[in-house]
C-alpha cells in the first residue's frame, strides 16, 4: 500500500485542523498520481482527484485503517477514471488487443533469462526508460493497466487489488502476469533498439 495513505491516516488521527489539511493534500496527491497513470492526462487526473476527495471528505473519519481507506480511494478513483470520456495525449489511437503485442513462448523464455541493464551509462537513459515504461503502461488495455498500476506502482497486495477492482484474486494474478509480460516485451524492444544504435555508432 502507498506509504502516503498510512501517513494520511496518522495525520487524521491527530485531530487538529493542520494535520487534517495535510492528510487531504496527501490523499488528493495519491488519487491524482493514480489517475494520471491510468488515464494519461493531467487535466482528467486533476478532475478525478477532486471528485474522489469530494466523496471522501464527508466520511473520511470513518477510516481508521489505512488499507481500507486505500482500497476505497482507488476504487472510487478507478470508477471516475473509467467514466472519463476524454482520451489522454499518450492514449493509443485504437484499442489494442493484448494478444497482438504479447511475446511468443520462445520470446517469453528469452526475456525471463535476459537481465536488463541496472546501471545505464547516463542518468538520461534512466529518465528515457522511465518515460518508455509510462508510455507502455498506457498502451495496456484498461483491465491490465489497472492491475499493473495498483500492484506494481501503488503497491496494493492481491486481495486489496481485487477488492478495489471488484474482481477475483485469481483474475488479478492472471492480468498482472500478462500485463508484466507485455511491458517486458515493450521495454525489451526499446532496449534492443538502443543496443542496435550503439552498435552502428561503434
Amino acid at each position: 500500500m502507498n506509504q502516503r495513505i498510512f501517513q494520511a491516516v496518522e495525520q487524521l488521527k491527530a485531530g487538529d485542523a493542520g494535520s487534517f489539511r495535510k492528510a487531504l493534500e496527501s490523499l488528493t496527491g495519491t488519487a491524482f498520481a493514480f489517475a494520471k497513470k491510468v488515464c494519461g492526462n493531467a487535466d482528467d487526473a486533476e478532475d478525478i482527484a477532486q471528485e474522489t476527495m469530494l466523496q471522501l471528505v464527508p466520511s473520511v473519519h470513518k477510516f481508521s485503517d489505512a488499507r481500507r481507506l486505500g482500497v476505497w480511494l482507488y476504487k472510487v478513483a478507478k470508477t471516475r477514471c473509467l467514466m472519463s470520456r476524454r482520451m489522454g495525449k499518450f492514449a493509443p489511437a485504437r484499442i489494442l488487443r493484448l494478444d497482438d503485442r504479447m511475446p511468443s513462448p520462445a520470446d517469453a523464455a528469452r526475456l525471463a533469462k535476459n537481465r536488463w541493464p541496472v546501471s545505464p551509462e547516463e542518468v538520461v537513459l534512466r529518465a528515457e526508460l522511465r518515460e518508455q515504461l509510462e508510455r507502455a503502461i498506457l498502451k495496456l488495455p484498461e483491465r491490465y493497466r489497472l492491475v499493473v498500476v495498483l500492484r506494481d506502482i501503488e503497491q496494493l497486495d492481491v486481495r486489496e487489488t481485487a477488492a478495489a477492482l471488484g474482481i477475483s484474486p485469481a483474475a488479478v494474478k492472471m492480468r498482472l502476469h500478462r500485463g508484466r509480460m507485455f511491458l517486458r516485451n515493450e521495454l525489451d524492444e526499446y532496449l534492443h533498439s538502443l543496443s542496435s544504435k550503439d552498435g552502428r555508432r561503434g
